[in-house]
Parts: C-alpha cells; structure tokens; sequence
C-alpha cells in the first residue's frame, strides 16, 4: 500500500512540471496568435481608406487656401482698349454743325430747289465748300458716259486701283476684269471705289487726262467752288459746294444711264467662280415714299455723311443736297424731314440760315 502510494505521489510530482510546461507553452501560443498581423485584404483596405482620407483633407485645405486667396482679392475689371476718336469732318472744323435750322437737320449744309424753275426752298450754308468724297462719282459717271465708251470692253482691276488714301478695302481683287458697264454700275449704285478708280485709269489719255477733264467739265457748268484730284471722292482735296452739286446732279439726271444706274436697288457681278451680290448705298431708293430720279451718297471722316438725290415730292422735281451729316443714318433722316415738310405745304417761305463765319484746313466761301 505505501509501495502504490509513493507511486502515485512520484508519478503526480513528475507530471506537475509536463502540466505547466504545457500551459505556459499554450499561453505562449495565446500570445503569439494574439500578434499575428491580420490578413492582407483588411491590410490593403485599412490602407486604401488612410490614403482617401488623406487626398480628401488635402483637396479641403486646398479649397480653404484658394477661398482664403480670393476673398483677399478683387476683382479686376477687364482691360479695355480705349476707342480711337474720330477724326473732325471740316466742316466740324469749321464751327458749321452749331448752325440751327427750323427743321433740326443734322447736316452742316442743306440746300433743295426746284429742278425746273430753280426756286430755293430751303438754304442752310450751301455756299460753303467741303469735301464731297463719293459724290465726286457723279462726275465720274458723267464723263465715262459722255465720252461714249463700248459699255462691253473688258477692264482688269490692277495694282494702280487699290486705295493708298484711306486703305479700304474692296471685293474687287486685283485681277478681276468686267465690263465697263458693269465697274460704271458698282460705281454709281455701290460706290466701288476700284471700279471709279479703273474707269479714270482706263479713260482716253489715262488718269491724269480724266482728272483734267472732270475739272474742265466743272467749269464748263459753272461750278466755280469745285475743284477734283481723283476720280473716286477719297481724297479730301476733292470739294465742292451745294449749289455746284445741285447743278451736277441736274445735268446728270439729263442721262438715263446715269438716272438708271444710280438708283438700282441691287446686282449681282460674276467674278471667276463666284457671283458678288452689290447692293445701293442709299436705302431711300427702295421706299414707296420716294421717286428718286438720280442719287449719290459719300463718307470720308473730313466730309461727314452726304447725300445728293433728284426726286418728285409733292408734285415738283426738286434736287437735295445734304453735306456733312453728323451719324450714319442722319443723311436720310434730314432727307425725311425735308420730304415731310414739303408734303405739309410749310415750304414757303423759304428756310435759309447764313452762312457761318469759317476758316478751317482746305474750308473756303465762295464771293
């Protein structure tokens, strides 16, 4: 019995330790499962979520900075070019638009009589002498039709055509060539200045021979204000007076040519492949208020807004003139004016304003 006894004791002392050894060897086990790093998806996306957190606080401190930078700033108003004033017309020059007139016309000179008994129904500086810039077409026209040119011969827009005076510009290229007709036609109706400048050119005699002859043909009129350098009217130097430039225009309305040419609403040209649609630069020709017989209209900066026309109202032929307009569409204004207060019967008796006392570059009055 204390052989069994000392047995069991022996066996639970030498048992005690494998015991222990076991437990600590599982608690070890324990521990070093507890720190076993965690699988690499839940690594991957505690890490994806660390970055995302991360762009989205830079993108907020971003924000806050340009928010922080714009409220500290203002505004700046855009830059821009300050317009180029335009350049006085002579007849600003002159002190000639503060003249007053009873019809409020914008034009510095203003003048209407009867075609055929030469009665003055309105006079407002109409001796002064301005530039008349494409009016100076007129005379142009005249003299390409009094010379009795073929209509058909073909003429080539050249080098020589092209405007140095003002560089404007011109759909009729260098190269082109048409019908002396048709350049007569653009002239009068679309005011070309190539297609005036090439008929000049083209003249018996070339340029110069031309410019001769339309200060000839003035002078034959009795046009003692005019004086021309060019055929086209760009030139300042080309100047004239309103009753010089209603006596113009009677003669010129004497030609059915120019009558027909001057007052065609539109044409078409055809130049190489294409077809160039020109169309009247005065729109008074298409209005069923107006019979205009004959007109011209001209800008240059030094002559303003003018405008000549032979036209029916109230029963009389009678001839307008209205020279240095103030405004692009004050030419026609005056014109409806002038129209209106004839038809009212109020012509009689005359309007007429003095002429201003002046001195300006290239201004003179006539004796």
């Amino acid at each position: 019995m204390h052989r069994a006894f000392l047995f069991v004791v022996l066996a639970w002392i030498g048992l005690a330790p494998a015991l222990s050894v076991a437990a600590s060897r599982d608690g070890q086990k324990s521990t070093a499962s507890a720190k076993q790093p965690a699988p690499k998806a839940a690594v991957a996306k505690k890490s994806a979520a660390a970055k995302k957190e991360r762009v989205v606080s830079k993108k907020t401190q971003a924000k806050s900075r340009v928010q922080a930078s714009t409220g500290s700033r203002k505004k700046k108003s855009p830059v821009r070019a300050a317009s180029k004033p335009a350049k006085p017309s002579y007849g600003q020059l002159a002190g000639l638009r503060a003249s007053s007139d009873q019809l409020n016309l914008k034009s510095s000179v203003a003048f209407v009589v009867d075609q055929e008994t030469n009665e003055v129904l309105l006079s407002k500086n109409d001796q002064a002498v301005l530039p008349i810039a494409s009016l100076t077409k007129l005379m142009t026209g005249l003299l390409v039709s009094e010379a009795h040119l073929p209509m058909d011969e073909k003429i080539e827009i050249t080098q020589e055509d092209v405007d140095t005076e003002k560089g404007s510009s011109s759909r009729l290229a260098v190269g082109t060539v048409l019908p002396r007709g048709e350049l007569l036609h653009l002239a009068l109706m679309a005011s070309e200045n190539r297609a005036a400048h090439a008929l000049g050119r083209t003249y018996p005699g070339g340029l110069s021979s031309f410019v001769s002859s339309m200060n000839a043909r003035a002078k034959l009129l009795g046009m003692h204000d005019t004086r021309y350098v060019e055929p086209t009217g760009l030139s300042s130097k080309n100047q004239s007076s309103a009753r010089d430039l209603a006596t113009l225009v009677s003669v010129a309305h004497g030609d059915p040519t120019l009558r027909a040419l001057s007052t065609s609403t539109g044409h078409q040209v055809e130049v190489g492949r294409r077809t160039l649609q020109y169309n009247n630069t005065n729109r008074l020709v298409k209005s069923p208020s107006w019979d205009i017989g004959l007109q011209k209209t001209g800008y240059i900066s030094e002559a303003g807004q003018c405008l000549v026309m032979q036209a029916r109202v109230a029963g009389r032929k009678l001839i307008f003139v209205f020279l240095d307009s103030a405004g692009k569409l004050s030419r026609i204004g005056d014109a409806e004016r002038v129209r209106r207060w004839l038809e009212s019967g109020a012509a009689a008796p005359t309007l007429a304003t003095p002429l201003a006392s002046h001195s300006a570059g290239g201004l003179q009055t006539s004796n």
